[in-house]
């Protein structure tokens, strides 16, 4: 049993998870202690950082300041702007360590508007840095990159996790989410178990290739006993406990637009999916019943956060509540799914 961890952290980074172009990603995430000169050293912190990326999960984000947990322990750490980790120990020590340099002015407060962005399954938020930078340039409000340890909890983990992040935000009045991927089923998950005052707090969404209506990946991958058996976390939930986590998302109370990626034709990148599809997610897993915008654009999974596009068009939903302009602006057709059949 000892390998069982192993060849589910395999699994996990290699069938299901979006990795495309998420390793480089994950190892931004890296935690940084000191300045290491030999080249094996930085090999093994890269991977130390990989590995990092996807266990800590964010409780509270003031600016780029985060005090994480890791799922299921007692441990807990506060990291800086620069990553660094100013203090590890027990949540109490953790939180007075934040408070006091809060209290002293030494980390401002968020107040107004925000909008958390949320990485996918198996990334950290090293994936989600590029559109944070371009919507930092070209907003307003305070963007937060909001981290989870994807593959090491079940949705309802991340859920309670997020809403804790959101509840030590108390002075933002205005709060908008961008997800990716598992990202916008995470915060679906949290919509479902939010309180009123916060509910009423929210502004706009954008979801980024969000499997809204299951996923035939994930599907496919249930047919497989070994691999199914190795999923964990909301991996598994994914592959074999689609219906009841479904039953759990919320749709969004406000305004919320979908982005898709695909080739406008019906084979789509991947020739293991049916239709269109960004070669994780289908087309038609994106849409989702109220949607005030949908926006389909020839790009893979895994790239939706670095494509200029994305970024102009998420950027233009936030501020206006479309991709594109009035003018150009088209009535969103219900969707119609073939229907989300049961793992066999």
């Amino acid at each position: 049993m000892f390998f069982l961890p192993i060849l589910r952290r395999l699994f996990l980074i290699g069938v299901l998870l979006e990795i495309a172009a998420g390793s480089s990603a994950l190892a931004e995430d890296s935690i940084h202690t000191h300045t290491v000169g030999s080249k094996e050293t930085s090999w093994l912190s890269s991977l130390k950082g990989m590995s990092d990326a996807i266990e800590w999960s964010d409780q509270l984000v003031c600016h780029d300041w985060r005090l994480q947990s890791k799922p299921f322990t007692d441990s807990w750490r506060l990291l800086d702007p620069e990553n660094q980790c100013c203090i590890e120990g027990s949540r109490d020590d953790c939180m007075a360590f934040f408070r006091f340099r809060e209290e002293a002015g030494l980390i401002p407060s968020v107040q107004g508007s925000a909008v958390l962005v949320l990485h996918g399954l198996g990334q950290g938020r090293g994936s989600m840095r590029p559109l944070v930078e371009y919507l930092r340039k070209h907003s307003d409000a305070t963007i937060m990159n909001v981290g989870y340890a994807s593959p090491k909890a079940e949705l309802e983990d991340h859920a309670r996790s997020l809403g804790l992040v959101i509840h030590n935000l108390p002075k933002v009045d205005r709060l908008s989410f961008v997800t990716h991927s598992l990202g916008t089923l995470v915060v679906r998950r949290w919509m479902s178990m939010a309180s009123p005052e916060d509910l009423k707090r929210l502004d706009r969404m954008v979801m980024l290739g969000a499997p809204n209506q299951g996923s035939e990946l994930a599907r496919i991958v249930s047919r497989v006993w070994f691999l199914s058996f190795l999923a964990d976390g909301a991996a598994r939930e994914m592959v074999v406990e689609w219906k009841r986590i479904s039953d759990q998302l919320a749709i969004p109370p406000c305004s919320f637009g979908i982005i898709a990626g695909g080739r406008g034709d019906n084979r789509g990148f991947s020739p293991l999916l049916t239709g269109d599809d960004d070669a994780i997610v289908r087309v038609a897993e994106t849409h989702l019943a109220g949607a005030d915008d949908f926006l389909l654009l020839p790009v893979h999974h895994a790239d939706m956060m670095r494509n200029p596009q994305i970024q102009e068009a998420t950027m233009s939903f936030l501020k206006t509540g479309s991709f594109t302009t009035l003018e150009d602006r088209k009535e969103i057709e219900p969707a119609t799914l073939r229907p989300i059949e049961p793992p066999q």
